[in-house]
């Protein structure tokens, strides 16, 4: 199954998207850099939310990312994800930043493969605050195969 099957088959859903303020997804190159994405979920890790909160907020964010790749692209096929940066919103005791990000790594890895283009690198970083307040935060590098 390809990626864009695969991303189908899970639920993930394709339509254009108006130009914004920001580029959602820029080319450089052979190189597809994603804005940051933020999940719909509001809230802080290690305060109001649970670990499995964040990670399905990570989730959603790489729902979002896969959207923007494909309105830049066409299509998620031939595809390989190179980097993934992620945010978290939370306390400073919090320290589990790394499980909520595997949202967005484990989805990743579920439409591109874990052992093949959606083997990535990847940072998982706790910040005060993200922008009104969300959970998560990710964005990605993604390169084209064969451009």
């Amino acid at each position: 199954m390809s990626p864009q099957q695969k991303a189908e088959s899970l639920g993930i859903t394709f339509e254009p998207q108006p130009r914004g303020y920001l580029n959602l997804c820029a080319r450089a190159g052979n190189l597809l850099f994603s804005s940051g994405h933020v999940s719909d979920l509001k809230g802080k890790l290690g305060a109001d939310l649970s670990v499995e909160q964040g990670y399905e907020a990570a989730k959603d964010c790489a729902r979002k990312i896969l959207r923007s790749v494909w309105n830049a692209h066409g299509t998620l096929n031939g595809l390989r994800v190179v980097k993934l940066l992620g945010c978290v919103n939370a306390t400073p005791e919090f320290t589990d930043h790394h499980l909520v990000i595997h949202g967005a790594s484990d989805l990743f890895h579920e439409v591109f493969g874990k052992e093949s283009d959606g083997y990535h690198a990847r940072s998982a970083l706790g910040f005060a605050s993200l922008p009104t307040g969300v959970a998560v935060e990710v964005e990605a590098i993604f390169e084209i195969q064969g451009a």
